[in-house]
């Protein structure tokens, strides 16, 4: 009986022997790429959390530097978060808090600097927007229209459509192009809520160039309508 048994247990062993000789490197590799996976996983997740920690902080510094009125340091602190933690949004916020402070202190190559970085590098499209917008705006003031125009035919979310309008006509305008600044406006305006405060801006620009801003208030409830 018990030589019976031993005979079963060395078939199995030697059928267990084959099995794995014939499959065990692929078993082998094939756990190891699940646990190597796994690893990479959880390793990334930690690195991102450490990455926006470290990013933070140094947005944090960044606030401390513009509250203190100390550009340079904030100039570099936001320096630090772009070399080393760019792809995170503490450093794009970063730069966007930099260009601010740099406005105030009538740095504008610095604002310049920080916007374009934002603009071109950020992943968050609502970044990539304002930076755009305020950099339009920084590029009119130099009188750099038609690059500022480049900023502006750049893709923007829809919802930012009525203030690239608005920023588009101010370009006009200034060029000297009447009737394109009133229709960059007029589309401005009606793609304002009858509560934004900044339509009352609009409505002053359209005045000035001959614009009744209430007979565009038909025009404005049927595009509204024709939504619903």
């Amino acid at each position: 009986m018990a030589s019976h048994l031993d005979l079963e247990e060395q078939e199995q062993l030697d059928q267990l022997k084959h099995f794995w000789n014939t499959y065990g490197n692929l078993i082998s590799w094939v756990l190891i790429a699940v646990f190597g996976a796994i690893a990479a996983m959880n390793g990334w997740q930690y690195w991102q959390r450490s990455q926006s920690a470290k990013a933070s902080a140094l947005y944090d510094e960044v606030e401390r530097s513009v509250q203190a009125g100390d550009l340079a340091r904030a100039e570099h602190g936001f320096n630090d978060a772009r070399d080393k933690y760019g792809s995170t949004t503490f450093a794009q916020q970063a730069g966007l808090l930099l260009a601010q402070a740099a406005v105030d202190k009538g740095k504008p190559e610095v604002a310049r600097g920080a916007l374009t970085w934002v603009a071109d590098k950020s992943s968050d499209e609502g970044y990539q927007a304002i930076a755009r917008l305020r950099l339009a705006s920084l590029l009119i003031e130099s009188k750099s229209y038609d690059n500022a125009l480049k900023q502006l035919d750049a893709g923007f979310p829809s919802e930012f459509a009525p203030l690239v309008a608005d920023r588009r006509g101010d370009v006009y305008n200034l060029q000297g192009k009447k009737d394109q600044a009133r229709a960059e406006y007029t589309k401005a305006w009606q793609g304002l809520g009858d509560r934004d405060d900044y339509r009352r801006m609009v409505e002053v620009k359209l005045t000035a160039l001959g614009v009744d801003p209430k007979s565009l208030a038909p025009a404005a409830k049927a595009a509204g309508s024709g939504k619903s």
